[in-house]
């Protein structure tokens, strides 16, 4: 009768470690498949610069994939002008694009698509603010000096750039985020059924002095 009993307690872990690696098969391509997400800017979503910075950068969850045509970023002026100065450079997580430290004040327009560690294109948009740009510089210019140049845009100060956590971080984030739930509710329903085949079959043993015939 031990052999039995032993064959009863093993069925229900038997059935959990097959419930949980049917689990891993279904859901491991999922979290695979999760894009990267771009967690930090500068200058950040909807946030405002006194003037237009020498670059902006885009930073994300994990490195990126280069190659030729892999990252894009176009950046546009109120008048809907690119302000881009060169190709943008990818170190690991971070994409920098270089810009044209010039341009009035206004909204700013920022497009990106990258390709992700998992071989995926992403990308996404946001808009930033310039409060002051070169506006306020032509008009503090003396108008009876027409002789004096204007500062080029290379003597343009640009504040340093800040980096503000992102506060869209696109489909991406969704993603993971479902991932982590429907992980959950996959564990908790594994250990739900392990308890009820348990219970079952404490219910359903007879007890030992059942299986002892009785002397006559």
């Amino acid at each position: 009768m031990k052999t039995k009993a032993l064959r009863h307690s093993a069925a229900p872990i038997a059935l959990a470690v097959t419930l949980l690696a049917a689990f891993l098969v279904l859901f491991s391509p999922l979290s695979a498949s999760a894009h990267d997400a771009l967690v930090s800017s500068s200058p950040a979503a909807d946030e405002s610069v006194e003037t237009v910075p020498t670059a902006l950068t885009l930073t994300f969850s994990a490195k990126l994939i280069e190659g030729e045509g892999a990252t894009e970023v176009v950046v546009t002026d109120p008048a809907g002008e690119s302000i881009i100065d060169g190709a943008a450079t990818v170190d690991g997580a971070i994409v920098t694009q270089p810009l044209r430290a010039s341009g009035p004040a206004g909204q700013y327009h920022v497009i990106w698509k990258v390709v992700s560690s998992d071989g995926h294109p992403t990308s996404g948009e946001y808009f930033f603010t310039v409060t002051v740009g070169d506006d306020a510089a032509a008009t503090d210019e003396p108008s009876a000096a027409p002789t004096t140049a204007a500062p080029t845009a290379e003597q343009t100060i640009a504040p340093s750039p800040s980096t503000t956590p992102e506060a869209d971080s696109g489909d991406s984030a969704d993603g993971s985020a479902w991932i982590w739930v429907l992980s959950i509710v996959g564990i908790l329903v594994i250990a739900g059924v392990v308890v009820w085949i348990v219970m079952s079959r404490r219910r359903g043993t007879p007890s030992s002095d059942s299986d002892t015939p009785s002397e006559r």
